[in-house]
């Protein structure tokens, strides 16, 4: 009977013991998952950031009926296709006068007398200008002397003209690119930015892409989505 009492006991302490472990094995996997659970909710935030950022300053924070207290005028970099249009077309309807940027000549006129056959009520700018040359930015800021821009769009941008590992692009286009989205972003910015701030109000939109945010790294665009890293 002893013999057998001490067998229990020893079987109770072995499933106590046991027991203890699988309890304490249990935390360890519950604090392992909730660590592994919070990194990847940290990583899912960083790349729905961007978006998170667009969707609540676009619907929660800017109320467009307000956009004119920025400023009369607002003023669009690479007007004439696709975004930058866009943008130019969105504020046209909201009542603010334009100031259209881009290097053909023709292509602005052209969007610009669409926009005053659909907007007679607006003011419209054009100035004819190509970012990627070297000369400098007296045209622009003689451009826009005298107006009150409350709004920048910079949306003017270029990349390569085919996919291309960082020594296959020339000297030419790698130079251009850094004028086009570096120096004229930069040039624009500092142009506006002061009268800006001495009114207290103002607004600037940089146009980035996702290839400077989207993955790691993008070798075969590898100075373009750094270029366009400065929009973040």
């Amino acid at each position: 009977m002893t013999t057998q009492n001490q067998q229990t006991k020893k079987k109770n302490r072995t499933e106590k013991i046991e027991k203890k472990q699988k309890e304490e094995h249990a935390k360890i996997m519950a604090s392992y998952i909730h660590v592994v659970t919070f990194i990847g909710f940290l990583s899912l935030l960083k790349l729905l950031y961007p978006l998170l950022k667009w969707f609540i300053t676009r619907f929660l924070l800017t109320d467009p009926r307000r956009l004119k207290s920025y400023g009369s005028w607002a003023m669009v970099t690479g007007a004439t296709d696709g975004i930058g249009r866009a943008f130019a077309h969105e504020l046209a309807k909201h009542g603010l006068n334009l100031i259209l940027v881009s290097r053909n000549p023709s292509k602005l006129a052209s969007v610009s007398d669409d926009f005053r056959q659909e907007f007679p009520q607006i003011k419209i700018k054009i100035i004819p200008f190509d970012f990627s040359s070297e000369r400098g930015y007296e045209a622009i800021e003689e451009g826009i002397k005298g107006l009150e821009v409350g709004i920048l769009i910079n949306n003017v941008g270029i990349t390569y003209p085919r996919a291309m590992f960082f020594h296959e692009v020339d000297q030419l286009t790698w130079t251009k690119i850094l004028r086009v989205n570096l120096e004229a972003t930069t040039w624009v910015t500092r142009s506006l930015i002061g009268p800006m701030v001495h009114r207290r109000r103002g607004a600037i939109i940089n146009i980035s892409s996702g290839a400077a945010v989207v993955v790691p790294s993008h070798p075969l665009y590898a100075i373009y989505a750094a270029t366009k890293a400065l929009g973040l």
